[in-house]
């Protein structure tokens, strides 16, 4: 392993790592994580670094196995363990986009068929309003060409940043998405709801056999996404309360 080069941000609350590590299990719980997948927090403290697990499958992840990055994504306090290759996702989304302090990146199954045909994933639903504003494809080959798929340095993670711009999610050809919010709570929220609305979106086009679809449009998703803001907290407290049960924390 690299040693670590960066400098830390300083000390986190041992209740907010606590939250990250259940975010984690949380996803898993929910589905839109297995073995792989990861979600990080930006320091409280500091803009310029972030918070990741240790490379370990999400359901697995405790307090212990947080490590703090730079925005470069080097590691300050790995001591040896391993760091996600994929890590660079959530540095440069960080860097690009000063409004975010939490990413989650996922292979959800019923997402990823959104990135490989011509059919944009639409808000069919309030608790998914924040994909009314759009969900942009990153397609890795456009600009680096055939690839293994992974966003495994800074300049393909910028590239995706880039693609998703001011969006709250971008979906990845043949790979995934990343979901991204103002909070851990609301970043966790959205990835959790765009895996259960591409269900819905499924299954509605499958019944409508080609009908229009009623989905929200941009000011509905608007209004919707910001009552999502607090009564989204609803489904965190559930959730953080499940997967407590499962560790001493």
């Amino acid at each position: 392993m690299p040693a670590d080069v960066a400098v830390t941000g300083g000390a986190v609350a041992p209740e907010l790592i606590a939250n990250l590590a259940a975010a984690s299990r949380i996803l898993a719980a929910q589905g839109v994580v297995d073995g792989f997948g990861h979600v990080s927090m930006r320091h409280p403290a500091a803009a310029g670094r972030y918070l990741l697990s240790r490379s370990i499958a999400p359901a697995l992840v405790t307090p212990a196995d947080i490590i703090e990055y730079d925005l470069d994504s080097n590691s300050c306090n790995a001591n040896g363990r391993s760091s996600f290759l994929e890590r660079f996702i959530h540095g440069e989304i960080y860097r690009a986009r000063p409004d975010v302090t939490a990413i989650v990146h996922s292979h959800s199954p019923s997402v990823i068929p959104f990135g490989l045909v011509g059919v944009p994933m639409r808000a069919m639903f309030h608790n998914a309003a924040f994909i009314a504003a759009g969900a942009p494809v990153f397609d890795i080959r456009e600009k680096f060409g055939a690839t293994d798929m992974l966003v495994s340095n800074a300049a393909k993670a910028a590239a995706l940043a880039a693609v998703m711009a001011r969006h709250d999610i971008a979906l990845m050809r043949a790979h995934g998405s990343v979901a991204c919010g103002p909070t851990l709570q609301t970043a966790v929220f959205r990835a959790v709801y765009t895996e259960v609305n591409a269900r819905v979106q499924h299954w509605t086009a499958a019944l409508g056999g080609g009908a229009a679809m009623a989905a929200l449009d941009a000011d509905e998703g608007r209004l919707a996404d910001v009552v999502n803001q607090t009564a989204g907290m609803r489904a965190w407290d559930l959730w953080r309360t499940q997967v407590r049960s499962e560790v001493n924390w």
